[in-house]
């Protein structure tokens, strides 16, 4: 769904072919239309949105449908210039750790033991592994957070997390705080393992996410089900902006 004109914006991205299959029925409803119309507006207004058009996608590009190992699930994109690139907590690089990203990386210091990164903040080697990094909500309006709530991208995540849940088996699901929590009642939890702790935002972050160890807990699972666990490595770049 490309945003950065009218002519540009797609209501039925080119999504890959696992993701198109599973969720195409979605693009054909009612909501995602009045979500086009919203969309264009908001840019005929000159409001920018992001991350770019071409990058709201990222998460169902990087994960395909049929290598999705473990899903994180955040709220919606970061709201500052150059910080959002359509994964959640995830940013491009040479951008700045926002605060949740770095009690992240201190949360998997202390469960893996793996060096914080400091010079990168870009998830891009977990999705390629099957770490499926989605937003609930996939747009938000530039420097004003939970801007896009209830315009209808929750109804096409929730049709996601369902998907997931129902045509898949051994996922591991990552609920970092009561709103991604809301979201558990979509999971079956008889045939996947969800991992809960508070979020990792720096309000809260000392009461129940730091010690959750949901790094090594979602390897563990993954292992214990016959598949290849996740290296949580992070790729480091020459330099951060200031």
């Amino acid at each position: 769904m490309e945003v950065q004109a009218e002519t540009d914006i797609k209501i039925d991205p080119k999504l890959e072919p696992g993701w198109k299959k599973a969720l195409q029925k979605e693009f054909d409803l009612p909501y995602m239309s009045a979500l086009k119309r919203f969309l264009i507006a908001e840019k005929q207004k000159g409001i920018s949105i992001f991350p770019p058009g071409n990058q709201i996608f990222s998460a169902f590009d990087l994960t395909p449908f049929d290598k999705v190992k473990v899903v994180i699930l955040g709220q919606d994109p970061y709201h500052g210039q150059a910080q959002a690139h359509g994964l959640s907590f995830s940013v491009p690089d040479g951008t700045r750790q926002p605060p949740s990203l770095q009690n992240i990386f201190k949360e998997l210091q202390s469960d893996l033991g793996i060096p914080i990164p400091q010079t990168s903040g870009n998830l891009s080697k977990w999705a390629e592994q099957g770490v499926f990094l989605l937003n609930a909500i996939l747009t938000v309006q530039a420097n004003q957070p939970a801007s896009h709530q209830e315009k209808g991208w929750e109804i096409f995540t929730d049709a996601v997390i369902k998907t997931l849940s129902d045509q898949k088996e051994g996922l591991v699901f990552i609920l970092w705080g009561k709103f991604a929590q809301s979201k558990e009642a979509l999971i079956d939890n008889s045939k996947h393992y969800i991992i809960k702790s508070t979020h990792p935002s720096p309000f809260s972050a000392n009461y129940g996410f730091f010690g959750s160890k949901p790094f090594s807990k979602a390897n563990e699972y993954l292992e214990a089900k016959g598949k290849v666990a996740i290296d949580w490595k992070i790729n480091q770049t020459l330099s951060i902006e200031k």
